[in-house]
């Protein structure tokens, strides 16, 4: 199945199709008073986080936060009160600012949280986010938004409803490389952009959460090819009006039984850019992109982890070789400070609920293309 542009044009109503326009300097100066939903300073002059699940993604997001001058962990949700605890004691977290999942609505009585930071499964995304807004806190969720447009567009609703802010961690959006790439190609330094090839993978040990369809709503498009589709959008700074998709499993080994272990996509964009984007579960595939323009290119290699980022370019002829030393969590720190900022000076985000929402949308044209179920 091939999306032509009417089907695009469906997407209208829900704003999906609008256009994304990354700005270059997205970390704007931050104020010296944080401010609550209900206008009172917030603790220390600083945001504080409430981090709802202690997993991986949090063990970055902790210490990025730690580094910020606006920005601080004042509150922990978990399953495990002992992991909990140990966290809550190295971050200077109260007892009473630690909740489970059982009695996370009580936040809303938490004068020291201003915000919360959604580090769930997938599937879980909606209902916390939606949970927050109504305690009246400001949401950073991580990516993908949600498992479908449906959840995306109740979340932004019940933020909208509650007035406080919604934002997805594209952390991507935020780091210098791929701002820097986005300046070249906005200055026109190789010319017009013909195409773009982007690829983003792993290899996927048995048992992970990420292989239950429930949890996941999808394979590695959900998980790592969303950076190869979002990077399309913002180096471009067009939305894809052709997309056609395959999929397949090659390993029969019982990880795939649910979702899928390969995806590759291509999408035509209004100014005839063509992006061809691979994903995978089933072995190493190096998180890149290369951009082809009528003056030179530009390569990213590796352009979506959190260290050691490599942007090469030949804009007409003048040679570029930028290694980024920044270690992690230096990205998390940045997407945190950035989020603290809009809160505390009113400002949107970014990337809001509705950058989201456009990526869910396009995974489901993806999934639809290579005929899988969503």
């Amino acid at each position: 199945m091939t999306w032509t542009r009417r089907d695009f044009a469906r997407l209208g109503a829900m704003g999906v199709a609008a256009h994304l326009a990354p700005q270059i300097n997205a970390q704007a100066p931050e104020r010296k008073t944080g401010v609550s939903t209900d206008g009172s300073p917030s603790v220390g002059s600083k945001t504080g986080y409430a981090v709802i699940g202690l997993g991986r993604i949090a063990s970055h997001f902790m210490p990025g936060v730690r580094l910020t001058t606006n920005s601080q962990i004042t509150g922990l949700v978990s399953g495990h009160r002992d992991k909990a605890d140990r966290i809550a004691a190295e971050y200077g977290v109260p007892q009473n600012s630690i909740y489970s999942y059982d009695n996370f609505d009580e936040i809303a009585n938490n004068k020291t949280i201003d915000a919360v930071y959604v580090a769930l499964p997938n599937s879980m995304h909606a209902e916390y986010t939606i949970r927050a807004a109504k305690a009246g806190k400001h949401v950073l969720c991580e990516k993908p938004m949600a498992t479908n447009v449906a959840e995306c567009q109740a979340m932004i609703a019940a933020c909208k409803a509650a007035n406080v802010k919604l934002m997805i961690a594209y952390r991507c959006h935020y780091e210098p490389t791929n701002l820097r790439a986005i300046q070249l190609i906005r200055s026109g330094a190789i010319g017009q952009v013909q195409a773009i090839e982007s690829a983003f993978g792993f290899d996927i040990a048995p048992g992970e959460w990420r292989l239950s369809k429930k949890m996941a709503g999808g394979g590695p498009l959900f998980d790592v090819g969303i950076y190869s589709l979002n990077a399309c959008r913002y180096l471009t700074g067009e939305e894809p009006n052709r997309i056609a998709a395959f999929s397949s499993v090659i390993d029969r080994d019982g990880r795939f039984n649910e979702v899928e272990e390969n995806v590759g996509w291509t999408m035509k964009f209004p100014s005839g850019i063509v992006a061809s984007c691979n994903t995978t579960y089933g072995g190493s595939m190096e998180g890149y992109f290369r951009v082809h323009g009528a003056k030179g290119w530009i390569d990213v290699n590796p352009a979506f982890i959190y260290e050691g980022l490599h942007l090469r370019a030949d804009c007409d002829g003048k040679p570029i070789d930028e290694p980024n030393p920044a270690r992690d969590p230096s990205q998390f720190q940045a997407e945190a400070g950035h989020f603290s900022h809009c809160v505390q000076s009113g400002v949107e985000p970014q990337s809001p609920g509705e950058e989201g929402l456009r990526d869910l949308s396009y995974i489901t044209m993806i999934y639809r293309s290579a005929g899988i179920a969503i």
